[in-house]
């Protein structure tokens, strides 16, 4: 079976299966909040259709034009960046600037754009082959200036999760594309540096992270929803309480449609099922590393690996971050939790990352 097939089933699986978790898990906040169980779940299929459509002409389009918009894109993506601060146009939503205000009370957020901008500008520079990737200047500094503007912008949003996850995908793609090491090594030494005096003068920041290290003595404020993320994994057992019977959802974790949804699964149907859903990313990272590997040229290679990092890397920190083995990220599971946004552009990259797989079979069959 192609890789690109088994990618479809994966997706499609875990499409599926992120619907039958977000009626159950947002039923409890869409009543509270809105009077009605299945606000979330209309929302979500909204965004849903309007990915499938994105990923479906994704598939169809030669991945060679996005290196085309590469340069363009960058800049829309540093100005949708900045236009969050913007009065009338930015939503400010538990202190952050993160969202731009659409139309129909939708929201979009920028920095699910630059996820994908980020890969495509860093796979267009290092997969052109005038570039003196060894050097310091083309396989450091340029690009380096380049993921650092959006890192900044998104930082400054106090999107932590989103700069530590684009971060780390642009440093892997930029040693995919031969950037010296040595100097990545130490970029890499230094922003970690950069975000832990940052987090240490943040109380907040601070907050989750003796959270992280103590959650028994925060258990009633920055450890409460941890805590409780960890109760319900303990509650569902190997089996769980049956589809629809969690209890943290209705009283404990009100982010449990969101970042936390994984803890649902774990408690309404058991480990099993919260180890399937681990199984299907490693899945979807083996496909995506193969399809990378047969990839008719460098961008291509590079594209390919920058997405199915990005896609595995985040689904790695969510299931960390619930089980309590990483401190608190706000990043969403891919495909399963709530949010448009990144549903949408999650989606248009598994689109270009089968066109990537396409262009590679007809190569092949020229050979």
């Amino acid at each position: 079976m192609r890789a690109s097939a088994i990618l479809i089933l994966v997706v499609s699986i875990l499409v599926l299966f992120g619907l039958v978790m977000l009626v159950s898990t947002s039923a409890p906040q869409g009543e509270r909040l809105f009077g009605n169980p299945y606000h979330f779940i209309q929302r979500h299929l909204a965004w849903l259709v309007l990915g499938l459509i994105v990923a479906a002409l994704a598939a169809r389009v030669d991945y060679h034009a996005w290196f085309k918009l590469a340069w363009p894109m960058f800049g829309v993506t540093l100005v949708l960046l900045a236009l969050v601060y913007v009065p009338g146009i930015g939503l400010n939503i538990k202190g952050s600037h993160r969202w731009l205000r659409l139309p129909l009370g939708l929201s979009f957020q920028p920095s699910e754009l630059a996820k994908f901008t980020a890969i495509n500008v860093l796979a267009f520079w290092f997969g052109t082959k005038r570039r003196q990737r060894g050097g310091f200047k083309d396989g450091i500094l340029i690009p380096s200036v380049l993921l650092g503007a959006m890192l900044g912008l998104i930082l400054f949003e106090t999107d932590f999760g989103a700069t530590i996850l684009i971060g780390a995908v642009g440093g892997l793609v930029m040693f995919a594309g031969g950037a010296p090491w040595l100097y990545l090594v130490a970029g890499g030494l230094l922003g970690m540096g950069g975000l832990g005096v940052m987090i240490a003068h943040n109380p907040e920041r601070m907050g989750r992270i003796l959270a992280f290290l103590h959650p028994e003595k925060y258990a009633q404020d920055e450890a409460f929803q941890l805590m409780h993320a960890l109760y319900a994994f303990v509650a569902g057992g190997a089996g769980g309480l049956g589809l629809g019977e969690s209890l943290q959802k209705k009283h404990y974790l009100p982010e449990a449609h969101t970042d936390f949804i994984f803890a649902i699964i774990g408690e309404e149907l058991g480990i099993a099922a919260s180890l399937g859903v681990v199984l299907l990313f490693v899945a979807l990272l083996l496909c995506g590393l193969r399809i990378s590997g047969r990839a008719p040229d460098a961008g291509g290679r590079l594209m390919a690996f920058g997405i199915t990092v990005l896609i595995s890397l985040q689904a790695a920190i969510n299931i960390g971050v619930v089980t309590g083995r990483l401190p608190t990220k706000g990043l969403p599971l891919p495909f399963i939790s709530f949010g448009g946004t990144s549903l949408m552009v999650t989606l248009f990259m598994v689109g270009v990352l089968l066109n990537i797989a396409r262009q590679s079979a007809r190569v092949h069959r020229r050979k």
